[in-house]
């Protein structure tokens, strides 16, 4: 396929990995084991633990040894901390790094990167086509070399029910703009969004909403942009959502149409929107 599979993973980051870490199991995620990463130049300063879902997942990556290289994640830190990792899945490396380049992105070449999946464990391996300068954050296509080793049955069951990951929602303040570098990086066409705005549906039935501030107040009450564009939040299928609610009985949470939502404050600066 030389266009985007589907919806990858959001990445939410931060420079405290404890509490980035801390927020999402009290908040019902099961989460991997901690992985640091390793990049074409040698080990990383960064690690992520993630909320493995049967599809897509949530990556929470952090900055764990300032020492080392920590592949721009302090730059995009600098601005804010919550979700500046964008992965839309894809089959064919070389077909959509030709495509790209054919589109006049100048995208130097596939990028790798792998982690332990756990300490001393088996190596996942991953390749990446980034969208160049790309002001919603680290927009990438990402094809899994190891899938088998992160998708494992025991770390796709949660407390809180989270079963797959349905919608990125990116607020911009040129949401044309944005939609439109979304729509070249997957090779797909875009579509109105429901709420104003844009939809980039994707072939797993996922979808990337971009949406203006206003559109995006209104589907996620209290929202309060750090900076602009940026994903700030993600909506989470699940089964049974009054398991969903006992399960966040203790954190701060809201009733909105078709779900329940955590705010982006309780959530390490991504809304997480779980709907039925």
């Amino acid at each position: 396929m030389r266009t985007a599979s589907g919806l990858d993973h959001v990445g939410v980051c931060s420079r405290d990995a404890a509490a980035l870490w801390d927020a999402h199991e009290r908040l019902g995620f099961a989460l991997t084991p901690v992985a640091q990463q390793s990049g074409a130049q040698g080990k990383l300063g960064t690690a992520n633990r993630c909320a493995m879902l049967r599809r897509g997942y949530l990556e929470l990556l952090a900055i764990v040894d300032p020492a080392l290289p920590d592949n721009g994640l302090g730059a995009m830190l600098d601005r804010f901390a919550g979700a500046h990792i964008l992965a839309l899945g894809m089959d064919e490396p070389q077909a959509n790094l030709a495509r790209l380049r054919r589109a006049g992105l100048d995208v130097p070449g596939i990028a790798p990167l792998s982690r332990p999946v756990e300490p001393g464990g088996a190596v996942a391996r991953f390749e990446r086509l980034p969208l160049p300068d790309a002001p919603e954050g680290r927009v990438q296509l990402v094809r899994h070399l190891t899938p088998e080793l992160i998708w494992r049955e025991a770390w796709l069951d949660h407390p809180n029910g989270a079963r797959e990951l349905r919608a990125a929602i990116l607020v911009s303040d040129r949401p044309a703009e944005s939609a439109a570098r979304l729509s070249r990086l997957a090779g797909l066409p875009l579509e109105p969004d429901p709420a104003g705005g844009f939809a980039l549906p994707l072939p797993d039935g996922a979808r990337v909403r971009v949406l203006g501030p206003d559109e995006a107040a209104a589907l996620l009450p209290g929202l309060q942009a750090p900076a602009l564009p940026a994903v700030a939040g993600v909506v989470l299928g699940v089964s049974d959502l009054d398991a969903t609610r006992r399960a966040l009985s203790g954190a701060v949470h809201l009733e909105v149409p078709g779900g329940v939502m955590v705010p982006a404050s309780e959530a390490a600066g991504c809304a997480l929107l779980f709907a039925a």
